[in-house]
């Protein structure tokens, strides 16, 4: 499916668009993290990101809002941008099978929260099906969000080569990878171009 950074298309440290190929089109998936100023947001909503053909949008927005916390009694001013960029993709707030916390605060002065979000086309058939992972992945303090998403309706053969550890086919690819890396003449690498065009 060739699975590939879109740097071209977003060029920003907080912002991943993933795009791959399938059913004849490109794809796209966008993972976001926002600060608690909201720059990588207040990014989006000055760029508009043209991505036909978006399965979905998650991440880390750092936004508590009563909309998607129902612990949190207020609305945050952000929200509406939020909301906005995902209309702009055609993507909807898909909610947790089961709602529950998504970021357990690591001291006494903060609290629990909702802020790690998944925005989805509403009629794939993952929407409102994502769960949370059992354990919260340490060292962060947040939970997985765990989802099976649609791409397409067809079925994709796959097929898969491996080589058994230990073997001789095994040691003779090894062999042969270093053979071409130690090929390699490196001495005229002085620019980013230059390593691109040696690595091709």
């Amino acid at each position: 499916m060739r699975f590939a950074l879109y740097l071209d298309i977003v060029n920003h440290c907080d912002i991943n668009v993933l795009a791959f190929h399938s059913d004849h089109s490109i794809n796209f998936i966008i993972n976001i993290y926002s600060n608690s100023n909201q720059t990588t947001l207040q990014f989006l909503c000055q760029n508009v990101i043209n991505l036909d053909n978006t399965i979905i949008m998650t991440g880390n927005f750092n936004i508590r809002d009563n909309d998607w916390d129902p612990n949190f009694c207020y609305y945050s001013i952000y929200a509406d941008d939020l909301i906005t960029i995902a209309d702009s993709l055609g993507l909807e707030l898909s909610p947790l099978l089961d709602p529950s916390l998504t970021r357990f605060a690591d001291n006494l002065h903060n609290s629990n929260s909702v802020i790690d979000l998944i925005f989805l086309l509403p009629n794939n058939r993952g929407f409102g099906q994502h769960t949370l992972h059992p354990n919260i992945c340490k060292p962060s303090d947040h939970v997985l969000l765990i989802i099976e998403v649609g791409i397409i309706e067809t079925n994709i053969d796959i097929s898969i080569r491996s080589i058994s550890k230990d073997s001789e086919e095994e040691k003779d690819f090894i062999m042969s990878l270093t053979n071409s890396f130690s090929s390699l003449n490196s001495s005229a690498i002085r620019t980013k171009e230059n390593l691109e065009n040696l690595a091709q």
